[in-house]
């Protein structure tokens, strides 16, 4: 007897009475011939070496638990991780708004299927226009890398010019997202930086700003963690060329670290992660760009707006878009720049997380931060072959850890932490050659004094030995 061929459980369509009516409906013989134009070398021969299908949900199920069984996070250990992603108190109420219906399956949509979706992200642009002290904030792009992406090519369009000095502290991956996204039309020049202080070189911006910069792009707090402190005057030499400045900013340390555009900085940008949302294996991020309401900056926006107008009914408010035309919706392949994918659910629950703080909260979070930083730096910098931090200023939440005089590697001294139960600081030594065995630690309000102490206690355990060998 012969055997039925396999129906996907999941995939109405893998059932072969509908493959053949759909065939038949656009004059196809065959699934072949969808693929005749890619010629026969391109396309792989055979069968894919895979695993058999599972083709039941219970076995599927037992399969993928297998696999997150094999998973160590940050629950079961005690990590000082950051780098882009970071461990912070998550509310309760952050994660019950956001796995409302109305908010986590509506994706997109017009006023008629919104169901107060429009509000929300009105009251969340509103709320982080405060934190940031700028009058617009767009609804979040993909994640961070892409915002800052999009504020370079902002500042391109506005100045009608082709080059962008970026800090020379920049990591490498959000460097090699900045070149895909800006390639061809922008060019990207990476300045010197001092080797003590890790600010940037005003001698190396002075050299290298012409009537062809658009922006100069900087982090604060920077990726290796120190407070850009020159920032007047990096803002005072940008302008005297005619170049905008572009500041990208962990907005949970503005409860207690001014906003850029106090300092003067034209676009703001930066990613929502740290505010009420988990790290999600990676994947909880949500980009914000922030300017002045001056049409300039506004209509060189390439993502959605949301605003506030009264409707027909006196003392009633309407929440929806504002300048469409702005965006690749309205444009198509003729836009400035691609919309791309929002990522609204992550800006509801920034905007829950704001509501819940407050400022009084976002400044006394901030401040215990800090605290425990330098409780830490403190801590590590005792330690015999350690230096902490690394750069000669001031530090919010994340670090650079040297280990040159430990005799070991940031590898070696990570997997002996590793059987410890802890994540040590990001490997810094392929990315930062210069800094030599360098690591970056990240301490949050999660962190207790405790957690520290256990942290510097395992390391003078582990460096014990090499430091005793060390003629």
């Amino acid at each position: 007897m012969s055997r039925n061929p396999f129906i996907h459980p999941y995939i109405p369509n893998a059932e072969p009475g509908v493959k053949a009516e759909m065939l038949e409906a656009v004059g196809a013989s065959d699934i072949e011939e969808f693929y005749a134009d890619i010629p026969s070398e391109l396309r792989y021969q055979g069968l894919l070496d895979l695993p058999p299908a599972i083709t039941s949900e219970a076995g599927l199920e037992r399969h993928i638990r297998e696999l997150l069984a094999r998973n160590q996070t940050c629950e079961e250990n005690l990590s000082f991780l950051g780098a882009g992603c970071y461990r912070h108190h998550v509310p309760a109420v952050c994660d019950e708004i956001n796995s409302r219906g109305e908010f986590l399956t509506a994706y997109a949509g017009q006023t008629y299927t919104d169901h107060g979706k429009f509000q929300a992200l009105f009251e969340y642009a509103s709320m982080m226009g405060e934190l940031l002290n700028m009058d617009v904030v767009n609804v979040p792009t993909y994640d961070g890398y892409q915002a800052a992406a999009t504020a370079l090519r902002m500042a391109a369009r506005i100045t009608g010019r082709d080059r962008a000095l970026l800090a020379g502290t920049l990591a490498p991956e959000r460097l090699s997202k900045f070149r895909d996204y800006c390639r061809p039309d922008l060019e990207l020049v990476l300045l010197d930086y001092d080797p003590l202080s890790g600010q940037m070189s005003l001698a190396s911006l002075e050299a290298a700003l012409d009537d062809r910069v658009a922006a100069v792009y900087f982090e604060n707090p920077s990726y290796l963690g120190f407070l850009e402190t020159q920032v007047e005057g990096i803002v005072e030499i940008s302008r005297d060329h005619g170049a905008l400045v572009v500041v990208n900013v962990n907005p949970i340390s503005l409860g207690v670290l001014a906003p850029p555009a106090d300092y003067g900085a034209d676009i703001v940008c930066g990613d929502l992660q740290p505010l009420g949302i988990h790290m999600q294996f990676g994947g909880g991020h949500g980009g914000f760009i922030a300017t002045r309401d001056d049409p300039t900056f506004v209509m060189e926006y390439p993502s959605r707006l949301y605003g506030i107008a009264p409707t027909q009914t006196p003392g009633e408010f309407g929440f929806g878009d504002v300048a469409f035309e702005r965006t690749s919706f309205a444009h198509r392949d003729h836009a400035r720049e691609f919309t791309g994918t929002a990522a609204n659910l992550w800006a509801i629950t920034a905007g829950v997380y704001l509501a819940l703080m407050g400022p009084q909260g976002m400044a006394e979070l901030g401040e215990s931060i800090m605290t425990r930083a330098a409780y830490a730096m403190r801590r590590l910098d005792a330690l015999p072959g350690v230096r902490a931090p690394y750069f000669r200023a001031p530090h919010f939440n994340e670090f650079v850890v040297n280990f040159d005089e430990s005799g070991k590697t940031v590898q070696q001294i990570n997997r002996a932490l590793r059987e410890h139960g802890i994540f040590g600081g990001k490997d810094l030594s392929r990315e930062f050659p210069e800094l030599g065995q360098s690591a970056l630690y990240c301490v949050t309000e999660l962190h207790s004094q405790a957690d520290i102490d256990r942290l510097v206690d395992t390391l003078s355990v582990i460096l014990a030995p090499s430091i005793s060998s060390t003629p």
